[in-house]
């Protein structure tokens, strides 16, 4: 087998279903689920479960900032803003990349189903097994929160398939081609 084969088959069994992450669509996935899911944390999760936007802003913080971050008053606090959003983006970065390699090429159907479960799951394992390090986040622990994870998983994923290209590049040189 010559090294011209091994590439050959290198790129068609890639083609036919290997990793080839459109990273592209994954950036814009993140950043449009990524504040969609920013807004229903810190916003809307506390509108229905009767909370503060600056008590969620503070939990969330408590991450990057510690547990310090989370003394009263729940008002204005710069740096606790900054670091909940950083926290969040973050965060959805890590999710966002995770769903689009398990779901890629799936299907718009897929994206969003697979996205939504993935999100779902995302939620058990914050709530379920991080608190155990960050007790504070059991506080949070309400049917808002999972439904604003399935929300973000299913635009994460949807948005993924919808917007990852189904073209591949030909290295230059492959094929006989100089």
């Amino acid at each position: 087998m010559t090294a011209s084969n091994i590439d050959r088959e290198g790129v068609a069994s890639r083609e036919r279903g290997g990793l080839l992450v459109d990273w592209r669509a994954v950036w814009m996935a993140w950043l449009i689920a990524g504040t969609v899911y920013l807004v229903l944390d810190l916003v809307v999760v506390p509108a229905v479960v009767g909370g503060s936007f600056w008590i969620s802003v503070r939990l969330v913080a408590s991450l990057l900032l510690g547990n310090e971050v989370l003394a009263p008053p729940a008002s204005f606090h710069g740096l606790a803003l900054l670091a909940a959003i950083v926290t969040i983006y973050g965060i959805s970065l890590l999710a966002t990349i995770v769903i689009a390699l398990v779901i890629h090429r799936g299907g718009l159907i897929l994206g969003i189903l697979g996205g939504a479960l993935l999100g779902l799951s995302f939620h058990a394992i914050n709530y379920y097994s991080l608190t155990s390090f960050f007790p504070q986040f059991f506080a949070l622990n309400a049917p808002a929160v999972a439904v604003a994870h399935v929300v973000f998983g299913a635009l994460a994923g949807g948005l993924y398939e919808w917007l990852e290209a189904d073209e591949f590049e030909v290295a230059q040189g492959e094929h006989g081609s100089p």
